[in-house]
């Protein structure tokens, strides 16, 4: 049982008057203690903690021969290639490599709203009406290299989403000549 002891009661020592010696005022604290395990269960119990916010990403299906090479075609004008090099550096270009789109040959530039954002941005808008059909829109291939970092590609990840671009993938194979081009962008 707990209990608080509130002092000794007696008189004072010495002479004076002969009183009665009072005895130690109690208070039991069980009740107390009770109420004070009820109140953090009930909070612990009915708090919600924050979940943990994750982005959708899509996964292709598992396939019976994953030795078969499927090509899918797609226009190289909705096409917009971004190759995540070392220290948060960035080469995109539209199209192929090969024949870059108008304004599209291999660039560097840097993750935010005044790098990468405003590319993707335009794209989003302008691809749509370059093909003449409002469904076809812009298709980011993402290349990381082995030097870039997890950090890189949640950032563009996160432009991604922020861009509201509607359809984007991540790959792991670098061509060659893309490998010249993260070869630069390293130096």
């Amino acid at each position: 049982m707990a209990e608080l002891n509130t002092g000794d009661g007696g008189g004072k020592k010495g002479g004076g008057k002969v009183r009665s010696k009072k005895s130690n005022a109690k208070v039991d604290l069980t009740a107390m203690v009770d109420l004070a395990f009820l109140l953090i269960t009930f909070f612990m119990l009915t708090t919600s903690l924050s979940k943990p916010q994750s982005m959708d990403l899509g996964l292709p299906d598992k396939e019976d021969d994953p030795t078969k090479d499927k090509e899918i075609k797609t226009d190289q004008r909705r096409t917009l290639t971004i190759i995540l090099g070392k220290d948060n550096k960035i080469k995109w270009f539209h199209g192929l490599l090969e024949t870059p789109e108008p304004k599209g040959a291999p660039t560097n530039d840097v993750y935010g709203k005044n790098g990468i954002r405003k590319k993707i941005l335009e794209l989003v808008k302008s691809v749509p009406q370059l093909t003449g059909d409002p469904k076809k829109g812009l298709i980011v291939i993402i290349k990381p290299t082995k030097k870039s970092t997890y950090r890189n590609l949640v950032d563009i990840l996160d432009e991604m989403a922020i861009a509201d671009v509607p359809t984007y993938a991540i790959v792991n194979d670098i061509t060659p000549e893309e490998m010249k081009l993260v070869d630069e962008m390293n130096k």
